[in-house]
């Protein structure tokens, strides 16, 4: 085994030991405040309910680092035999080293490595989701679901990545830069063609009825300075009993989308109020903020990879001597990505919970009063299951949201002002 695989093994047995740790920490936090709500909680939580948050939490939390457990050791006996380049050289063989079939040859590899992850998916669906009553999806819904994706994903990545590859032997010194450019002008215009086509292949969207709800939602909209074209209600009941809001697209394509869940869990002033939070997300520029960091990681990551592809050792390191092109590049990093990626995550969340924090701000203040969205926030986790007690460490790291008394603590300031 080389110096290379064996520096990309310790790295990934790193990462792993850390999210364990952190899992670890946080089923202990949960644990301590098993026995009875606590007192913050106890207005909105009954026993039973909590009871039952605290079993979810921590059924996905062991089921989490056996699901971990496996993918590192199968990632690290993929280095470990050098598979990879094996996989790589019997797909260029069989389709040729060009852009095609070199994109060929990494799809492939993708899918079938892909495999041994779904029993853990359908474990994950069919077992906890719904032993705690959340999974409504039946196994032709599942496995009909996996063929669209798969068609979607053909559909879209195929050309994109051939493109890439193309760049790659057309523009040898230059190619990322013009790779970055084209996947920046795809994700720029998935953002018009995902909601417009691709969602309705795998849920239906309706209108929100005529009516009190619908006049007061347009209302707040057109107080909040987002002219929404249209609000639709979303059958996410069809999957799950989860629920969510948002809205998508830009311009004239824009619009709001409730679950079908969330009319269902909340009333009038609560659904205003999540309307408002998510307004407060277009007001202050977090969809704009969200796509230049992205961009910016996207960019970093090209990077790199034009750096890694003029680098004679990371063939030689990974075992890929006779193989040719960039492709192997484009697999190793879909494959190793997050063992790297992994330790950005607090940094992305901090910006993300700084971004939910003001649009909670915005909110309150557009509805007149934190009362509502507080109220809603708390049935959204009552209802959702979700963990009231994280460690302060687990949460920091991995909450893209700040924790429902980091919430209600911030609103309340608000107030306050």
């Amino acid at each position: 085994m080389t110096l290379a695989a064996a520096t990309l093994i310790f790295l990934l047995c790193a990462k792993f030991l850390a999210s364990t740790a952190l899992e670890l920490l946080n089923m202990r936090s949960v644990r301590a405040h098993a026995g009875e709500v606590p007192a913050a909680f106890a207005p909105f939580m009954d026993a039973e309910s909590y009871a039952k948050s605290v079993s979810y939490t921590l059924d996905k939390s062991r089921f989490g680092i056996f699901e971990d457990l496996f993918n590192t050791a199968f990632l690290c006996l993929l280095l470990f035999f050098c598979a990879l380049p094996a996989m790589f050289d019997f797909g260029t063989g069989a389709f040729g080293t060009s852009a095609f079939g070199q994109a060929v040859a990494i799809i492939l590899i993708s899918i079938v490595l892909s495999v041994p992850d779904l029993p853990f998916e359908l474990y994950s669906q069919f077992v906890i989701e719904q032993r705690y009553g959340f999974n409504k999806a039946t196994l032709r819904l599942w496995i009909a679901d996996k063929i669209k994706g798969l068609a979607v994903g053909l559909l879209f990545g195929a050309p994109i990545l051939t493109l890439i590859l193309w760049f790659s032997d057309a523009f040898k010194s230059t190619w990322w830069i013009w790779g970055f450019l084209a996947v920046s002008l795809f994700q720029l215009a998935m953002i018009i063609v995902y909601p417009r086509f691709i969602m309705p292949l795998f849920n239906k969207f309706e209108e929100l009825p005529e009516g009190e709800l619908r006049s007061c939602l347009f209302a707040l909209a057109d107080r909040g300075g987002f002219a929404a074209r249209t609000i639709q209600v979303m059958d996410g009941s069809r999957r799950s009993s989860h629920s969510n809001a948002f809205f998508t697209g830009f311009g004239r394509f824009r619009k709001i989308v409730l679950f079908d869940t969330l009319v269902e869990q909340l009333a009038r002033p609560e659904l205003e109020a999540v309307l408002a939070h998510e307004i407060g997300h277009y007001k202050r520029g977090h969809v704009v903020k969200m796509i230049c960091a992205s961009m910016a990681l996207t960019f970093a990551a090209f990077a790199l990879m034009g750096w890694l592809g003029g680098s004679a050792w990371f063939y030689e390191g990974f075992g890929f001597q006779g193989s040719s092109g960039f492709g192997p590049i484009i697999l190793m990093y879909s494959m190793f990505a997050g063992a790297f990626t992994f330790w950005l995550t607090p940094i992305v969340n901090a910006f993300s919970r700084g971004h939910e924090y003001e649009a909670d701000a915005f909110a309150a203040r557009l509805c007149g009063s934190a009362d509502a969205l507080k109220s809603a926030l708390r049935k959204l986790h009552k209802k959702n299951l979700g963990n009231l007690t994280p460690h302060p460490l687990y949460s920091a790291f991995y909450y893209s949201h700040p924790t429902l008394v980091e919430r209600e603590r911030a609103l309340d300031k608000c107030a306050k002002n």
